[in-house]
């Protein structure tokens, strides 16, 4: 049986800087019932739905980041819009957080772009029955005050520092993100490509050495 096609998604990596300096990141544990990483902590998003090319935005991918989503992110200007109003969307919808400048009036969702930047793209092993091709968005969460609260989609939702995001349980691509976070998180950081080859995970870097 050939491998199922991988499904286009968006994950936001939301990031705060603690008094003490460390970076914190904003995560919630999946459902244990979930049929896909069930009872593990990951950070928002979702898959891409066809709709989100259609989502009404405030401003527009920087430049920069579109190029990136070209070359590393294997993302036409269709695709990478559709992703970034995903990005936005599911964080909105799991968390109750807009980022950078969106907007929800009467649940109608206007997307700010230019709030992300592209860090990672990861697509899960041939092997699963459910597979994605997720890229991953770094944004500013220092603005954000109130707690979360969303869906319900994710449960414990919080602010872990990162020492204590990586002690949760986790998935191996989970794992990787949150030790190049401070890597990432450099304005001139290489983009990795998480996959797996024969069963163990293989990372490709793209961008400056």
């Amino acid at each position: 049986m050939p491998p199922v096609r991988p499904r286009d998604a968006a994950t936001v990596i939301l990031t705060q800087t603690l008094p003490s300096g460390e970076p914190a990141v904003l995560m919630g544990r999946r459902s244990r019932r979930a049929a896909f990483a069930p009872d593990v902590f990951v950070f928002p998003g979702g898959r891409a739905e066809p709709e989100d090319e259609n989502l009404a935005t405030i401003a527009p991918l920087l430049p920069a980041e579109a190029a990136r989503l070209a070359t590393a992110g294997a993302a036409n200007a269709r695709l990478a819009r559709r992703l970034a109003s995903a990005a936005i969307r599911e964080t909105w919808e799991e968390t109750g957080y807009l980022i950078g400048a969106s907007t929800a009036e009467h649940d109608r969702l206007r997307a700010d772009h230019a709030a992300l930047r592209f860090s990672a793209r990861a697509i899960t092993p041939r092997e699963s029955p459910i597979r994605f091709h997720a890229r991953f968005f770094l944004a500013d969460g220092a603005a954000l005050t109130h707690a979360p609260a969303g869906s319900g989609e994710l449960t414990d939702l919080a602010w872990f520092p990162l020492a204590e995001a990586k002690k949760l349980p986790i998935f191996d691509i989970t794992e990787f993100i949150l030790g190049e976070l401070p890597a990432l998180r450099q304005e001139a950081a290489r983009t990795p490509l998480f996959t797996y080859r024969n069963g163990r995970p293989a990372i490709r870097w793209f961008g400056p050495v």
